[in-house]
């Protein structure tokens, strides 16, 4: 209810929470400031989570983001969609209430003189500069992951409120929002609701689905038992990084002095750049390191790479190097990291699709450092194909995101790889063998040599 003064009461009345969202709407009006909440396909998130928007704008004058992964998302789900009942979302606010619409800029302005604008998460930094108290973020797994970095402070600042509402998508940065919140249930409150806990859709249903191919057995645990752990529908290397982790292949990868350590790179013009460090140990491939950041000029990457204590090898960059102006001379990047003391190889010119396949048959054989390399691991857990909403298929080619400078660099390392099968060091090998056999001593007894075993 909300009392406009002497002359008129309002009641917000549209809306009744299901018996699974009530406490979600307690937790809301206890006073949790952040809320994660990792519900099902079809659970009536973005319902619950609009109307307790609407009831937070009226007690508390202010501006107020609701975010979908798109602008053109946000139109067509909220702005000027509906529910499943076929009532469109914006009539839960009383007509009464609404002091203007603009629809151009997805805005709606109350008679109290709060604000509700709809917003895509692609758009993360006009967020910065302005003053919401109140955030809701839909479909957190598909959106991007700089919104909450970039509103966070503001928030903070202002003493606001953000709830999180998704299904999962593989163990991105929504599944490290679920297990911060998880972690701290004093700041955070946190909520999964599976089909099983809302009874809201049948296993029957959701076998027919199945059945009828409208969807696979991985989606269906993904959009209704709330599965992290499938990766992301649609991705390219998730069942290989799946059988990397059971076959130990995630872990502490050791650096290998006695070996060169070769750097693949996707350098970026406006994304980031990554560079990936690694060894060639026999048919094995070691990562053992990685570097990224954004918007820096070459020379740190390099200053970046004399510090460490590597000794290196090959430096492999994609195509692209010799064609893009570096500096306003004139000079190609691959020139500019010559003047600075880094000569690079040039990876085939393959299709994407064929670096894909390569990145595919190579592995199984590669050992990727836990710590050090957390981002590429995202990577290759949800590196996925684009979707195409309007045909609901999936398109042969990648989605553009923030795994695909970590995906490019590994794809850069694949390609290259077959050109570093015979770069490893016989005489390095050799001795490596022969401290593992006989230990570390520098000098055996010449009359011992020929008795040693080849390696």
């Amino acid at each position: 209810m909300y009392n406009m003064g002497i002359e008129t009461v309002i009641k917000l009345n549209k809306f009744s929470p299901r018996p699974y969202q009530k406490e979600l709407c307690r937790a809301f009006e206890s006073g949790y400031k952040k809320i994660v909440a990792v519900m099902h396909r079809r659970a009536g998130k973005d319902v619950v989570a609009f109307n307790l928007m609407i009831r937070a704008a009226l007690k508390r004058v202010g501006l107020y983001y609701y975010l979908l992964p798109t602008a053109v998302q946000a139109r067509r789900v909220l702005f000027e969609g509906m529910t499943s009942d076929g009532k469109k979302f914006l009539d839960f606010i009383p007509d009464e209430l609404i002091k203007r619409i603009n629809k151009q800029q997805m805005l709606i302005e109350l008679k109290n003189g709060s604000s509700i604008c709809f917003l895509g998460s692609e758009s993360f930094d006009s967020l910065r500069g302005q003053n919401p108290v109140g955030v809701v973020v839909s479909e957190v797994a598909y959106s991007h992951p700089q919104v909450y970095p970039t509103i966070r402070p503001i928030l903070l600042a202002n003493n606001g409120w953000i709830i999180f509402i998704s299904t999962p998508n593989g163990q991105n940065h929504f599944y490290t929002l679920y297990n911060i919140a998880q972690a701290n249930p004093e700041e955070w409150y946190s909520t999964l609701l599976t089909v099983n806990d809302t009874q809201q859709i049948s296993e029957e249903e959701i076998r027919r689905e199945v059945e009828s191919g409208e969807i696979s057995e991985d989606m269906s645990r993904q959009e209704y038992l709330c599965s992290f752990e499938t990766g992301a529908v649609g991705s390219y290397y998730g069942k290989y990084l799946t059988n990397m982790e059971l076959n130990h292949q995630i872990g502490t990868v050791d650096w290998e002095p006695n070996f060169p350590v070769h750097t693949a790179w996707d350098l970026g013009m406006r994304d980031s750049t990554v560079i990936l460090m690694f060894q060639v140990i026999g048919s094995s491939v070691h990562i053992i390191d990685m570097y990224k950041k954004n918007s820096i000029g070459l020379e740190h990457y390099i200053n970046v790479l004399q510090a460490k204590p590597y000794t290196w090898g090959k430096h492999i960059a994609p195509h692209d190097i010799q064609v893009r102006e570096f500096t306003a001379g004139g000079l190609t990047r691959l020139e500019k990291a010559a003047q600075l003391g880094i000569k690079f190889v040039i990876a085939p010119k393959l299709s994407i699709i064929d670096g894909i396949e390569s990145v595919r048959t190579t592995l199984p054989r590669m050992h990727i450092d836990e710590e050090k390399c957390k981002p590429l691991i995202a990577a290759i857990r949800d590196y996925r194909k684009e979707y195409d909403s309007k045909l609901q298929v999936y398109k042969n080619r990648p989605l553009h995101d923030n795994h695909s400078d970590a995906a490019d660099s590994l794809r850069m390392l694949c390609v290259y790889l077959p050109r570093l099968r015979n770069t490893s060091n016989p005489e390095a090998l050799e001795r490596r063998y022969r401290e593992a056999v006989y230990g570390s001593q520098n000098s055996l007894p010449g009359m011992f040599s020929d008795d040693l075993p080849p390696y």
